[in-house]
């Protein structure tokens, strides 16, 4: 069973064709991976700016700083 060289190069161009589509795949969803860690990284960022300000406000307004509450005992 020989197999002519026009059929050896198709063989080649439809791996090569397969490949490319693989790792297309592959980057689509390492580029959806790193949209969500940015994603998380934006929302913890916003925590943080919003515990920062709440800080600053007490560190210029000591009087109006609210005392701390107890936590609450988590039921069963």
């Amino acid at each position: 069973m020989a197999v002519s060289l026009e059929q050896f190069t198709l063989a080649i161009i439809l791996a090569a064709l397969f490949a490319i589509i693989y790792l297309l795949r592959v980057l689509v969803l390492l580029e959806r991976r790193i949209a969500r860690m940015d994603d998380n990284l934006f929302r913890i960022t916003r925590k943080i700016v919003k515990e920062e300000k709440k800080i600053e406000y007490e560190f210029e307004h000591p009087c109006a700083a609210k005392p701390a509450t107890p936590a609450k005992k988590r039921r069963r």
